[in-house]
């Protein structure tokens, strides 16, 4: 069952994933608009964010049931 956190989970692991495939093309195009240092740290920074997400809303949907 969808709970109100594990929604909130879910749409904080798709926004993160979203913009862990926008850094991927903005550092394979070459020219990052953001430049090469700050795009690399979002991407670092949101796959862990968008795994981690995703597995607590899993957790949180399993825990309702």
């Amino acid at each position: 069952m969808m709970t109100t956190k594990s929604s909130t989970f879910l749409g904080l692991s798709c926004v993160a994933a979203i913009a862990a495939v926008g850094c991927v093309f903005e550092l394979t195009s070459g020219t990052p608009d953001w430049g090469s240092a700050l795009t690399t740290g979002i991407l670092v920074i949101t796959i862990p964010v968008s795994i981690w997400a995703f597995l607590e809303a899993v957790k949180d949907a399993k825990s309702n049931l």
